[in-house]
C-alpha cells in the first residue's frame, strides 16, 4: 500500500511539474525550491537543486518580470514564443528528475513523457493568448493571466499535498486538450489569414451564404 501511494505521489509530482512548467516555469521552480528548503516537502535527489538560494532567488525574480510582463497585451504572445525552447526542454528535465534514483530508462520515458506535457499546456496558454491579443482591452489579458498564474500555485499545491485529486483533474485537462486544440488552431489560423489580407488591401474571404435566395428564371 505504502509502495502504491509512493507511485502515485511519484507520477503526481512527474506530471504536476511538467504541466505547470509549461504555464509558468518559474513560478513552478520557485515553489519546489521554497517548499523544498523550508522543509514542507521532501524533494527527490535530482530536483535539490532547485533549494538553492541562487536558483530560488533567480526563479523568483523571472516570475517578477513575467508577472508583468505576461499581463501586457502583445508583449505576451511574444515573452510566449521565446519560452517555447525554454519551457519545453525545462520540463522535460524536472520530469525526469521527479521520478527520483531510478533507471535511467524510467527517467527518460519521464522526460519524453514530460516534455509532451509541457508542450501541450504551453501550447494552450501561447496559443489562447494569440486569440486573446485580438481584443482591444486589456482586461482578458489580465484576467487570463492571474488565472493562469492560480491554476498553477493550486496544480502544483494538489500535485504534492493531494496527488489522486490532482491526477484526475489531469486527465479532463489531457481530454479539454484532445477536443479543444484542434478549435484553436483552426481559430489561429483564421486569424493569421485575415491578417495577411488585410496587410495585402484584400478583402478576407466571404464564407458562402448558408440560405441563397431563390433563383428567378424569367419566361
Amino acid at each position: 500500500m505504502v509502495a502504491y501511494q509512493q507511485l502515485i505521489s511519484t507520477i503526481a509530482l512527474t506530471m504536476g511539474t511538467a504541466w505547470a512548467s509549461g504555464i509558468n516555469l518559474y513560478a513552478t521552480i520557485a515553489t519546489l525550491g521554497i517548499l523544498g528548503i523550508t522543509g514542507n516537502i521532501v524533494l527527490p535527489e535530482q530536483l535539490h537543486i532547485l533549494q538553492e538560494p541562487l536558483v530560488i532567488g533567480a526563479a523568483c525574480l523571472m516570475y517578477f518580470v513575467e508577472f508583468f510582463v505576461d499581463k501586457t497585451p502583445g508583449v505576451d504572445s511574444g515573452w510566449d514564443a521565446i519560452h517555447t525552447f525554454i519551457r519545453i526542454p525545462a520540463g522535460v528535465m524536472l520530469a525526469a528528475g521527479a521520478v527520483g534514483n531510478v533507471n535511467p530508462a524510467v527517467a527518460i520515458a519521464a522526460g519524453i513523457l514530460g516534455g509532451t506535457v509541457t508542450a501541450t499546456s504551453h501550447t494552450l496558454k501561447a496559443g489562447s493568448r494569440v486569440l486573446i491579443n485580438t481584443s482591444p482591452e486589456p482586461f482578458s489579458n489580465w484576467l487570463a493571466s492571474i488565472v493562469e498564474d492560480i491554476a498553477v500555485f493550486t496544480g502544483m499545491y494538489a500535485a504534492l499535498y493531494h496527488p489522486f485529486i490532482f491526477l484526475g483533474f489531469f486527465v479532463l485537462f489531457i481530454l479539454f486538450c484532445i477536443w479543444f486544440l484542434p478549435k484553436l488552431w483552426v481559430g489561429i489560423k483564421k486569424l493569421f489569414s485575415t491578417l495577411k489580407s488585410f496587410f495585402q488591401g484584400k478583402k478576407p474571404p466571404r464564407e458562402p451564404d448558408k440560405n441563397p435566395p431563390p433563383e428567378i428564371s424569367v419566361q
